[in-house]
């Protein structure tokens, strides 16, 4: 079984309040499948291989970890992978296609990339879609999007080890809700998982308790989403790049970044009681941070730390 080891976060604001934070490092399992991706894919590709499936199928966004997480998995096991791609409006400009990391990432792991407009993009979770896309593309092994699925919480149950036992907390970034509620069935009794999601919404509680063994160990923070999905300001660019200087441990600003932030906050005003020990998961992601880089600076923003500079 993989395991990624513990780094202890050692912040001004951390040691004054009379906690200890460590980082679970599952971003260096690996430089193109790290974190949750590595965790969520392990069994789905297991399985596909086991069924004797040739071709890989998912869904994701244009800057989605997810897309370029599978595509190189996919390649490595041989297997041909096709991208369903949020935002049509790509199809006809190959020059946005070629200036975002992740999709030239993915063309170059010989993934097949399909643009559909928002509004197809919403049936991706119907059966009649599904079929028509079997009709289009043959038989393939439908991986979801964000790769949450009964086997991707089974591998994200693996996340914590033997020895995270000693921790009070376990705090963990939230999209799918896949990766918490792997971690909310493995947690020790007396261990709280919370979980910081990156979208405005109230819908991932019913989806992590429609999916996790327990009720009673885990609750949602849904203060620290600076706005939704993938959007940052200033604020959460300086904590990130002050962070990484501080630390050496690169965020990104979707997932962990947010993640941090109120972990950091929540420390600072006596959030957690005296002697708690908090372990914060690092879910990877950072392929994410050359794409929003891109982006901040046509707004003249400054640039995230990516962690080789």
């Amino acid at each position: 079984m993989e395991t990624s080891r513990n780094q202890q976060v050692k912040l001004e604001e951390i040691e004054s309040a009379g906690v200890s934070l460590w980082m679970k490092r599952e971003d260096e399992l690996h430089p193109h499948v790290s974190g949750n991706k590595f965790r969520k894919l392990k069994y789905n590709l297991e399985e596909a291989t086991d069924r004797g499936y040739h071709t890989l199928l998912t869904f994701g966004g244009a800057y989605s970890n997810h897309i370029s997480a599978l595509a190189y998995a996919g390649k490595m096991k041989g297997l041909k992978t096709i991208g369903i791609i949020r935002g049509d409006e790509l199809a006809s400009r190959p020059n946005l296609v070629a200036e975002n990391p992740t999709l030239s990432f993915a063309l170059k792991m010989d993934m097949q990339l399909e643009f559909v407009s928002r509004e197809l993009y919403k049936s991706r979770h119907e059966e009649e879609f599904i079929a028509l896309l079997r009709e289009r593309f043959g038989e393939f092994y439908l991986v979801p999007e964000g790769g949450t699925n009964a086997l991707a919480i089974r591998g994200c149950e693996e996340i914590l080890q033997a020895g995270d036992q000693v921790f009070d907390y376990i705090c963990v970034a939230v999209g799918t809700g896949g990766t918490m509620t792997g971690i909310i069935n493995s947690a020790g009794e007396g261990q709280r998982v919370l979980g910081f999601p990156s979208l405005k919404g109230e819908f991932l509680g019913k989806e992590i308790a429609n999916r996790a063994r327990r009720t009673d160990n885990w609750s949602l923070v849904n203060d620290y989403h600076f706005g939704g999905y993938a959007k940052i300001n200033e604020k959460l660019i300086s904590f990130i790049n002050q962070y990484y200087l501080s630390t050496t441990i690169p965020l990104d600003p979707v997932y962990t970044g947010k993640m941090m932030y109120a972990l950091v906050d929540m420390i600072r005003n006596n959030r957690f009681e005296k002697n708690s020990r908090i372990l914060a998961i690092h879910t990877g992601g950072l392929q994410g941070i050359e794409g929003m880089n891109n982006k901040l600076k046509k707004k003249k923003l400054p640039l995230i730390c990516m962690g080789d500079e």
